[in-house]
C-alpha cells in the first residue's frame, strides 16, 4: 500500500476543493492511504496532518476556498523548516505528495524532492500565470465573477452616463484583465505585460464617445496601474463623470465554475496516477485539450506570456 498526502499552498482558488476530492478518491480507488496536510507547508512543519477517506471529502466539490486551508510559510524556505517538514512526512510514512498552488508552492515541492520525496504539482491560482499550462484552477471562476460584477456596474454606468474604471486582480499577469475585458466589452484594458499608456486609454475613450458610447468601461489589472490614479487622470481629461471600483478578493471567493470543477477532477486524478508510476518533480498541465505533465525545471525556467491577441481583438471590438 502506497501512502500519499495532499496540501494547498499560497493563495486560495475556487476549484481547489475539487482537486483535493479528486486526489483523495483516486488514491482510495487504487487502495492507497492518503493524508491531508492543513495550512500548507506551515502545517507540514507543525505536523498538522489528518488521514482522509472518500467520505471525508464529500460535499466539497461546490465549495470555494480550500477545506485544507492554506498559508504562506517563510520558515519552510530555511534548512530548519525544511528538515521539520521532511520529519513530519517520514513520521506518517508519506512517500508522495501532491501540492496544489503556484510557483512558490512548486519551489517548496522541488526542495522536498531533493531529499527523496516524490512530488507532483497541480496549478491552482486565479491569475493563470504559471508557465507550461494553458489553465490553472480558479482562473475561470475568477473571470466569471468579475464579469458578473462588471455587468452590474454597467447598469449603473448606463443609467448615469458614467465612465467606470474597474480594477481586477493580477500582479504580474494580465490574464484576468484580458479575458474580463473581452467578455465585458471593455473600451480599454491595461495589463502589466505592456507599458502603461494613459494617453492611449484617453484616445480610446474619446473615440468611443464620438460614436455615441456614453458609459465606457476601463479594465485595469492591479499590476499594471492603480485604478484610483487612472480614474483621477481621466477626470482631468474627459467631461463625463468617472467612478472607480476595485473588485479585490471578491474574485477569489465563491462556488467554482463547472470548468474549474472539471479541471480539479482531471488534475487530481492525473497527479495520483503519476505518483503511482513513480514520476516526481512534475506539474500536471493542460496543453491544448490534453492533460500532460511538465517538469518543474521547465516551469521555473520559463516566463508566463499573456495572450496579447486578446488585447488586439478587444481593441478592435471596442471601436
Amino acid at each position: 500500500m502506497k501512502t500519499f498526502a495532499v496540501l494547498t499552498s499560497g493563495g486560495d482558488a475556487p476549484g481547489m476543493n475539487a482537486a483535493i476530492r479528486s486526489v483523495v478518491r483516486t488514491a482510495s480507488f487504487y487502495e492507497c492511504r492518503i493524508f491531508g496536510i492543513r495550512h500548507g507547508y506551515q502545517g507540514m512543519i507543525d505536523d498538522d496532518v489528518l488521514e482522509l477517506t472518500p467520505g471525508s471529502v464529500g460535499d466539497i466539490i461546490q465549495r470555494g476556498g480550500t477545506v485544507l486551508q492554506t498559508a504562506r510559510c517563510e520558515a519552510f524556505k530555511t534548512p530548519v523548516g525544511l528538515a521539520k517538514g521532511i520529519a513530519t512526512l517520514q513520521k506518517h510514512g508519506i512517500e508522495g505528495l501532491v501540492v496544489i498552488g503556484g510557483d512558490g508552492s512548486f519551489r517548496g515541492a522541488y526542495a522536498l524532492a531533493q531529499y527523496g520525496i516524490q512530488v507532483i504539482g497541480i496549478p491552482g491560482t486565479i491569475d493563470n500565470d504559471i508557465p507550461g499550462t494553458d489553465e490553472s484552477i480558479g482562473f475561470d471562476t475568477a473571470v466569471n465573477t468579475a464579469v458578473e460584477a462588471i455587468d452590474r456596474i454597467r447598469d449603473t454606468a448606463s443609467s448615469h452616463d458614467r465612465t467606470y474604471v474597474v480594477e481586477v486582480m493580477g500582479h504580474h499577469s494580465g490574464a484576468i484583465a484580458l479575458s474580463v475585458g473581452m467578455a465585458a466589452g471593455a473600451a480599454s484594458i491595461l495589463i502589466p505585460e505592456e507599458p502603461q499608456d494613459l494617453d492611449r486609454v484617453l484616445a480610446q475613450l474619446n473615440k468611443a464617445r464620438e460614436r455615441g458610447k456614453k458609459h465606457p468601461i476601463v479594465i485595469v489589472a492591479e499590476g499594471a496601474a492603480c485604478a484610483m490614479d487612472v480614474g483621477e487622470f481621466l477626470r482631468n481629461h474627459i467631461a463625463s463623470e468617472v467612478r472607480v471600483t476595485v473588485l479585490g478578493h471578491i474574485q477569489r471567493g465563491g462556488s467554482p465554475s463547472a470548468r474549474d470543477r472539471i479541471l480539479g477532477g482531471l488534475y487530481g486524478t492525473e497527479a495520483v496516477r503519476l505518483l503511482l508510476e513513480g514520476m516526481t518533480n512534475h506539474m500536471v498541465a493542460m496543453c491544448g485539450a490534453r492533460v500532460t505533465a511538465v517538469p518543474f525545471t521547465e516551469v521555473f525556467d520559463r516566463q508566463h506570456e499573456a495572450n496579447l491577441s486578446y488585447h488586439r481583438i478587444a481593441d478592435t471590438l471596442a471601436v
